[in-house]
């Protein structure tokens, strides 16, 4: 047995032990609370305060659009956004539930509304970018039910003139999936709205500006408990505005006056800045339908409709250019030296001409007879550039072209514009026939305007302006800008001076001369110029074309039109008198006539039966 001093040694050693592990507790402790305390007090605050503040993203006001008189085209309004904060998913369904009957949720929305929230379960859900002002109320008064709602007042864009400007300026919605993986997208985060389509998308960065961030207070299980401050933390930085240069005015004369029942589209530039005056499509659609998300049921009748009203027809749609290519196949021959502009053909217009194994024929079937190069002009005789097309030649033809910029997008401000075509080359035939499939015969109908030839307006419009002003043409746009005034095409017309003006005279008589196709529709007060043009099709009657210019020796528009299925045999080619009335009111808001002048009379209104 232990003696009683070794008892004492014992407990001694094994109480100085305990003080020992004590000691080393406390110190571990006391560390572990200086760490926590001192060393990583800011870290653990902030993730107390992430937890318990949730970011709300505060939208921009976008930029706001004027015409070139200063009349807004898009602007934004006071407007309601609801969203959900994240959490379960469960959590987020019933709160959608419960939130579909006040803002007119159904089945497939809602299903919509959760993919969305699948994508990106950590973000704030955008449910609404459109509430009213009474579904908003109806909210806040059952906040109990919807503690994870955040409802902002936000701006919402508006287009006052709706339908008449919708191609051009397009609309806004959204951000997607696909965008937000776009470069062009970096730094931009899910439920942001953005430019879609148009000029909206074009100036998406100019018109964006940079949403700013707000803070609400939730508690544990994840409601709202109280907003942080009475304003955002911080504040939005709006988007710039656009000053554009289209005339509003004359946009709304081209929307009433645009032949019923039609679709087409018609586009208008100042030669001297590049600017688009004019820039019409039809049919259209209601942008303001987009703003807050459009509906499933308006969106596929918009997509389904076969006047396809959400196509742009002015940069996504080409055509064939009919007899408004036969000054272009001129200009190309005169630089060539193949013709003159006093030069006959061998063989005169009698309504048709034989080439091979067939009868290519004349719009006028008694034919025109034997005319000059200006006449055969004036006349759009179809026989006189059947011979041209064979006296230029294919490769002659093709190179002229595209030095012209034929083949080529504009690069008018826009996005996805048509670019057309024009063959390149021999092989681009053998490609598409065979090299066995195809003749030499091709020049006759692309030296009027036919066969694998697809122009969109605005390259119609620039050649125009090319041969009416003499000088390499100013690249187009909408945006008004001194930078923008400076870009110019990559080619010119490389004729000489006094060649180009007999072109320009000879296009003055289309219009003016009684033999002329567009006579019955000169102006009375200003000499215009222009050439007509039927483009034929295989699904109907022909497009109806007509491109023109004013005053014609120093032109302050450029006008191209085409109405589709516009020219019925035996009826008048509707292109022609709207493009005149175009031409004339623009020249009339511009130059008014003095106070105490008379009235000028009516132009001739007679049908004209020009055939391409």
């Amino acid at each position: 047995m232990l003696g009683e001093s070794e008892k004492t040694d014992r407990s001694r050693h094994r109480a100085r032990g305990a003080r020992v592990v004590l000691v080393l507790a406390v110190l571990v402790l006391v560390g572990a609370f200086f760490r926590l305390q001192v060393l990583h007090s800011s870290s653990y605050e902030l993730r107390s305060e992430r937890n318990r503040l949730r970011a709300i993203t505060v939208p921009a006001p976008r930029g706001t659009m004027y015409d070139r008189n200063g009349r807004v085209i898009a602007e934004n309004v006071p407007g309601y956004s609801v969203s959900l904060l994240p959490g379960r998913e469960d959590t987020v369904r019933a709160s959608l539930a419960r939130l579909a009957p006040i803002l007119g949720l159904d089945a497939r929305d809602q299903q919509a509304l959760m993919q969305k929230y699948e994508a990106l379960p950590q973000r704030p859900l955008l449910v609404s970018d459109d509430a009213s002002f009474q579904q908003v109320s109806s909210i806040e008064e059952r906040r109990p039910e919807f503690r994870r709602a955040v409802v902002d007042m936000r701006p919402r864009r508006r287009y006052p003139d709706g339908h008449v400007v919708a191609h051009v300026v397009g609309y806004v919605g959204e951000i997607s999936e696909s965008e937000l993986k776009n470069p062009a997208f970096a730094g931009y985060d899910a439920g942001r709205i953005v430019g879609k389509m148009g000029l909206e998308r074009e100036y998406e960065d100019t018109l964006g500006g940079d949403p700013g961030v707000r803070y609400v207070e939730v508690n544990a299980l994840g409601s709202i408990v109280r907003e942080m401050g009475p304003g955002p933390a911080v504040p939005p930085v709006p988007g710039h505005d656009l000053e554009l240069g289209l005339d509003m005015k004359l946009q709304d004369f081209a929307d009433s006056t645009f032949p019923p029942d039609h679709r087409g589209a018609v586009v208008a530039v100042d030669p001297h800045t590049g600017e688009a005056l004019l820039f019409y499509s039809h049919p259209e659609f209601d942008p303001n339908a987009f703003v807050g998300g459009v509906d499933v049921d308006t969106w596929e009748s918009l997509r389904d409709d076969p006047a396809k009203p959400l196509l742009n027809r002015v940069t996504g749609a080409a055509y064939p250019p009919g007899s408004t290519f036969k000054p272009v196949i001129s200009a190309i021959a005169m630089r060539r030296g193949v013709v003159s502009i006093g030069d006959h053909m061998d063989i005169p217009c009698r309504g048709a001409l034989r080439y091979g194994t067939r009868v290519w024929r004349c719009w006028k079937p008694a034919g025109h007879g034997s005319l000059s190069l200006a006449g055969a002009i004036e006349q759009s005789c179809d026989v006189y550039f059947y011979q041209l097309g064979m006296k230029l030649g294919l490769d002659a033809m093709m190179d002229g072209s595209h030095r012209l910029g034929f083949g080529d997008p504009t690069g008018i401000d826009l996005p996805h514009e048509a670019a057309g075509y024009f063959p390149a080359s021999r092989e681009w035939f053998d490609r598409r026939y065979g090299p066995r499939g195809w003749t030499e015969s091709v020049v006759l109908n692309l030296a009027i305007g036919q066969g694998e030839n697809q122009q969109p307006l605005l390259r119609q419009v620039l050649f125009y302006a090319a041969l009416a002003t003499g000088r390499r043409p100013i690249v187009p746009h909408l945006l008004r800008s001194r930078a923008l005034e400076r870009r110019r095409v990559d080619w010119s017309l490389d004729l000489p001076d006094a060649e180009r003006r007999q072109l320009v005279d000879a296009l003055v008589s289309v219009v003016n001369d009684p033999k002329g196709t567009a006579y019955p529709w000169r102006l009375e007060r200003w000499t215009m110029a222009g050439k007509t043009g039927t483009a034929q099709n295989p699904q109907g009657a022909p497009h109806s074309w007509f491109v023109a210019f004013a005053p014609a020796q120093d032109p302050d528009i450029v006008v191209a039109a085409v109405v589709e299925h516009g020219h019925p045999d035996n009826t008048v080619s509707l292109a022609v008198p709207y493009v005149s009335a175009i031409v004339e009111r623009y020249l009339e808001e511009i130059h008014p006539a003095p106070a105490d002048s008379a009235a000028a009379p009516a132009a001739d209104t007679g049908v004209a039966g020009e055939g391409r």
